[in-house]
């Protein structure tokens, strides 16, 4: 993993995986049957190393790569995405031997192998939220609004977990074994999350450090509560050619460019669809070198019964920036996002950005503004 992302490493949480290997260029692919079974693999690996940085990453998958390959209503999804992902078309850049179908929104566009396999990705990441360990304990693994039932030493247990997560920091966690029951729950403690608090029946308890798992010692009774709370403060990553981009919690953020979809032929019960930008799109960012992470507004809406659609973002990210004219696409691909520092004397302008997932077609690395 370490050497996939140093080589090949994308913001999304993938590398690049077009069929190929291809560098850390934003504008380089990832095929969505890699994404569910990198989950697939992450789950099996936590639940057999125990190391929480693959809670970690595994969350940025299902938050991310895995809802931003789909539209929102899941009738349609694409064989290759991109981090920077200016069109969506009959294009063959950057594939070395993909199709020109590769990148559309369709029932199987390119090869039919996704719309057989991407199912798997959100059944097997619900029944692993939830794990067992050695000493008859439970483990909070990854974090969703969900319900568990087990039976720990003969004593059934339920736990009922309550959150609008990624999108707000706090979880409740209501604990109801069939009788009290001593056992230990341990919850993951993401490497982000810096001053997270835990409390049982309103008691503040003891929070490990990031990238750990907080153990809970107790005699649990039904209708105890646990809250897990964490600060969801954005954050700024380094990519290719130094470009950054913005996170908050488990979520990567883009801008979301001006759709213009565009129905290529109809296939039964849904369609293949072009996309097309409507909108600029090649904006540098315009950070504080010395603490980048200030000047960003964050404003919060309502969580939907759709959350990863742009139409109505659970929370957005504001920033200033300028265009940077030379930056531009050919053939429908945005070109390597520029080294940073960029010049530009263009005005400043306030920029939206929404979680990746919600933008179809986005810009997620961008270079930095020079000052």
């Amino acid at each position: 993993m370490a050497e996939l992302d140093r080589y090949h490493g994308l913001p999304n949480g993938m590398f690049s995986c077009d069929e190929h290997l291809a560098g850390p260029d934003p504008s380089q692919g990832s095929e969505l049957c890699t994404v569910v079974e990198y989950m697939f693999s992450l789950e099996q690996s936590l639940a057999i190393v125990g190391d929480p940085l693959f809670g970690d990453r595994l969350e940025r998958l299902a938050f991310n790569a895995l809802p931003g390959t789909l539209t929102d209503d899941m009738w349609a999804h694409q064989y290759n995405q991109e981090p920077n992902q200016v069109e969506c078309s009959l294009h063959h850049k950057p594939w070395t031997t993909d199709g020109p179908e590769s990148n559309l929104y369709g029932l199987e566009p390119n090869f039919g192998c996704c719309t057989a396999n991407f199912h798997q990705g959100w059944p097997k990441f619900a029944a692993s939220l939830f794990m067992l360990t050695h000493d008859d304990g439970l483990v909070a693994a990854a974090y969703a609004p969900c319900e568990v039932n087990t039976v720990i030493r003969n004593t059934p247990v339920q736990i009922v977990a309550e959150t609008s997560y990624p999108f707000r920091g706090k979880l409740s966690f209501a604990v109801n074994p069939a009788s009290p029951l001593a056992f230990p729950l341990q919850l993951r403690i993401p490497a982000w999350a810096g001053g997270a608090t835990i409390k049982v029946n309103g008691q503040s308890q003891h929070v490990s450090a990031p990238g750990t798992f907080a153990r809970v010692e107790g005699t649990w009774k039904a209708g105890d509560h646990v809250e897990l709370e964490f600060a969801l403060q954005p954050r700024v990553s380094r990519w290719f050619h130094d470009s950054v981009a913005l996170e908050r919690g488990p979520l990567v953020f883009s801008y979301g460019i001006g759709e213009g979809w565009s129905k290529l032929r109809d296939r039964g019960m849904t369609a293949d669809w072009q996309v097309y930008p409507m909108t600029p799109w090649n904006y540098a960012l315009a950070l504080n070198s010395g603490s980048p992470e200030t000047g960003i507004t964050v404003t919060e809406a309502d969580v939907t019964g759709t959350p990863f659609s742009g139409k109505h973002p659970p929370v957005t990210l504001e920033v200033n920036a300028r265009k940077v004219p030379a930056w531009r696409a050919e053939d429908g691909v945005a070109n390597a996002v520029p080294q940073s520092p960029v010049p530009s004397d263009q005005p400043d302008e306030k920029i939206k950005l929404i979680p990746y997932a919600a933008a179809k077609l986005r810009i997620t690395a961008f270079p930095q503004l020079k000052t």
